[in-house]
């Protein structure tokens, strides 16, 4: 099932939680404003002063709330690998936290003798949950499809005009990489990349010039988002912080703690393999390889 799945890294992004958070308190606000007059236990106000200070009160705790649940999220995120369940759990706790406390409110301001405490808190759940939890999808698929509009691609350049001399062995193909806008930053061929490094949000870029130099690049990115565009390719996940261009591989050490690949440029050092993607890595070579060192004793 789906609640299953690990939750997208891009969700938990600091841009990411900061746009959530910012945008599902923007429509609370719009969505209360709407609900209040037809509410008998809404006691929002903006002409009372006592009414309207209590309102600020509310809102100002509720968004300290809110901001402290998700740099908490942020913060953990690489202790472990939330889910989808997880994150539902977690904004639903958020939800359940902001209608307690203002079921609390609402009682203790209006003191209502018509509903039970129960009744109270159980419409601010229905109508936290609109208020909230609305936002919260909507926030999650917008982002979504920013990920997955094409923030990094594989562009084809053999219609293309172009100064450059006819290639068939590299079938005129670039490496064109994409920041989280859309806007084309890098545009490499492939020859010249080595390795992508991960940097939290943001990606390294490690190629040369066409002076043979060592460079980097770095633009905001994620590294899943360069696994699944570059799927079939000879980038391919190596490690959670690097994508190889296997193309550019020397030798392929097996070690005692695992694999290790060695880049045919002095300046850069060996990268390691780790457990998750091995299989992946050694799908590309053959047995009889002779990249394939022995274990070293």
């Amino acid at each position: 099932m789906i609640f299953n799945e690990k939750l997208p890294r891009y969700l938990l992004g600091k841009y990411q939680l900061i746009g959530t958070v910012t945008f599902s308190v923007l429509f609370a606000l719009v969505f209360l404003n709407i609900y209040i007059p037809f509410s008998d236990t809404a006691w929002f106000g903006l002409g009372d002063s006592v009414m309207f200070l209590l309102t600020i009160v509310y809102a100002a705790i509720a968004i300290f709330i809110l901001i402290c649940s998700r740099m908490l999220m942020y913060k953990t995120r690489n202790m472990f690998e939330m889910t989808y369940l997880g994150y539902t759990l977690w904004c639903i706790m958020e939800i359940i936290a902001l209608c307690a406390f203002y079921t609390w409110l609402t009682i203790d301001i209006t003191a209502p003798k018509d509903e039970s405490t129960l009744q109270i808190f159980g419409r601010s759940l229905l109508y936290g949950t609109i208020a909230i939890g609305v936002p919260y999808l909507i926030a999650g698929m917008y982002f979504a499809i920013i990920d997955k509009n094409n923030t990094i691609r594989l562009m084809n350049y053999e219609n293309v005009v172009t100064d450059e001399p006819l290639r068939p062995e590299a079938q005129m193909q670039k490496i064109t990489l994409f920041d989280n806008s859309g806007t084309l930053k890098l545009s490499l061929n492939p020859d010249n990349l080595y390795y992508i490094e991960s940097d939290d949000n943001y990606i390294k870029v490690w190629y040369t010039d066409s002076k043979g130099e060592l460079k980097q690049y770095m633009l905001r990115c994620r590294l899943k988002t360069v696994e699944e565009s570059f799927k079939g390719s000879a980038l391919v996940r190596c490690h959670r912080k690097y994508v190889v261009n296997l193309q550019k591989v020397s030798m392929l050490r097996k070690e005692s703690e695992g694999y290790v690949l060695d880049l045919d440029n002095e300046a850069i050092p060996p990268i390691s393999v780790t457990k998750t993607y091995t299989d992946i890595v050694l799908s590309h070579f053959t047995e009889q390889s002779p990249l394939l060192e022995p274990m070293q004793e």
